[in-house]
């Protein structure tokens, strides 16, 4: 893996993610548009549709060089900034979002403030081994919190498969936050 090329988030036109990603690929920039396995209902039948999750964003891997070249790709409005600079999205948020779209339907977003507290790791279960903070307490519920984006992605899980991490333990780089049972 080249170790210039960092994820970016890209702010795109209202319904052109996946548009955005389709011309990105044809320009040969490595992208991701995370789509979301919803069922829509109609009057005479259900259907499986692939939604994106972010509405209005669209991931880059690239080098720095390859902005200018993303920023003028039909649909782009333009990089999302953190402190005047190109955001950054590690590449931990960027595989724990593609897992949790593998284990889970009908995925929902809800945008937080990132509070850490607790430290806790994931005993079994498909997020097996993961770790992260509790940022809220309900039953059966994990979240998974992405930093970078200020989002939350929201799925079941058993209450039995968490255990919490001594406060001696390390940090990984890992950005799974989950929430726990009470």
């Amino acid at each position: 893996m080249d170790t210039n090329k960092k994820w970016y988030a890209v702010y795109t036109r209202p319904r052109w993610e996946k548009k955005v990603a389709d011309l990105l690929t044809k320009k040969r920039i490595e992208n991701y548009c995370p789509l979301n396995k919803v069922v829509r209902q109609w009057a005479d039948r259900k259907k499986l549709v692939l939604e994106p999750l972010f509405t209005s964003y669209v991931f880059v891997h690239a080098e720095s060089i390859e902005h200018l070249a993303i920023k003028q790709t039909d649909g782009v409005m333009n990089f999302v900034y953190w402190l005047g600079q190109p955001a950054v999205i590690r590449d931990e948020e960027i595989d724990a979002i593609k897992q949790f779209l593998d284990e889970y339907r009908n995925v929902q977003l809800e945008k937080i403030n990132v509070n850490m507290h607790d430290r806790v790791r994931i005993s079994s279960g498909p997020l097996m081994a993961r770790e992260g903070d509790v940022i809220e307490v309900r039953n059966k519920t994990v979240k998974v919190q992405l930093p970078s984006l200020g989002y939350v992605m929201t799925a079941e899980v058993e209450k039995g498969n968490v255990e919490i991490i001594p406060i001696t333990t390390s940090y990984t780089n890992n950005y799974f936050y989950n929430a726990l049972f009470r």
